[in-house]
């Protein structure tokens, strides 16, 4: 292996939390590589909020800059594509991307998010991030008191009517079939002033992503100005699995609160270990993870 081609740590994914972790190592005088694909999960999203200073600013000038302000520190270097092998061998964790090229560390730190599976209904995908929308914390402010729909089903949608009805009291709520709700729950519901419709819907129709209307499958229309859904996801990549890492029964990685995951050395940050998705969240352990992983890195340094 060529000396340029060994570093301290290895950040796999270059979004929020691989940047914030890259900036603490940096900081920290750490031989660092980021590797990153170009596919964050937020890409549809015109623009960030809830996070200090940055409120309402587009996700990826935001990590423009950021990107930039890294790259000053002469230890961190940045390289495009994808990783496609990570194995560990003797305390040392070997990383190969497209091209068979192949970087070793001491530490991995994976921060490479999820990846959202959209449901099979005309218009999902164009609307969501710009009007169909999975949290009030992010967006809600945007489109407070405007018309808007759940679509949800079960203790989700139980959930979301009782967070929502809080942000405007023009909500609906659309099962897709049969809501999945029990007696008690309809009632709340009901008494939040919210209608529950359990028609099949066939289409989202909206103009450049701005959702319009709900088109169900006996052909009635419902208009719209915005709607909440939660899409299931899947880890955007499978490797942590294949090396070996505990996962939570929800599919995330599993970390303690310094960001380690169950492979000595190895680390997770942002949304592929949690299911608070935000900006601000990601950057927030990231940090936490570049600081764990210098520490062990001193640690490891000390005389014996």
């Amino acid at each position: 292996m060529k000396p340029e081609h060994h570093f301290e740590v290895i950040i796999i994914g270059g979004s929020f939390a691989g940047l914030s972790a890259a900036l603490a190592l940096g900081r920290s005088l750490r031989r660092t590589l980021i590797i990153d694909g170009g596919q964050p999960c937020n890409q549809p999203t015109p623009h960030s909020h809830n996070f200090l200073t940055q409120d309402g600013e587009p996700p990826e000038v935001i990590a423009k800059r950021a990107k930039k302000q890294i790259l000053r520190y002469d230890t961190v270097q940045f390289k495009s594509g994808m990783v496609t092998d990570a194995r560990k061998e003797r305390g040392r964790f070997t990383i190969g991307m497209e091209g068979q090229i192949e970087f070793t560390a001491e530490k991995v730190l994976f921060a490479t998010g999820v990846k959202d599976q959209m449901p099979d209904i005309k218009g999902f995908v164009e609307c969501w991030g710009k009007t169909i929308l999975h949290c009030p914390y992010c967006h809600g402010y945007e489109v407070r008191h405007q018309k808007t729909g759940i679509l949800a089903k079960g203790e989700t949608a139980f959930e979301f009517c009782k967070l929502i009805q809080h942000w405007t009291d023009q909500l609906t709520l659309f099962t897709n079939g049969e809501s999945g709700l029990n007696p008690d729950q309809k009632e709340l519901i009901r008494k939040l002033n919210i209608e529950i419709v359990e028609k099949e819907v066939a289409e989202l129709q909206h103009e450049k992503g701005k959702i319009q209307r709900i088109l169900f499958e006996d052909g009635d229309p419902f208009e719209l100005e915005a709607m909440y859904s939660r899409v299931d996801f899947e880890q955007h990549c499978d490797l942590p699995v294949k090396l070996g890492c505990e996962m939570t029964e929800q599919g995330h990685v599993q970390v303690d609160f310094m960001q380690k995951t169950s492979i000595k050395g190895m680390f997770a940050a942002g949304d592929n270990t949690t299911p608070f998705r935000s900006v601000s969240l990601a950057v927030s352990s990231g940090t936490i993870a570049g600081a764990a992983i210098n520490m062990e890195l001193i640690a490891q340094e000390l005389p014996q």
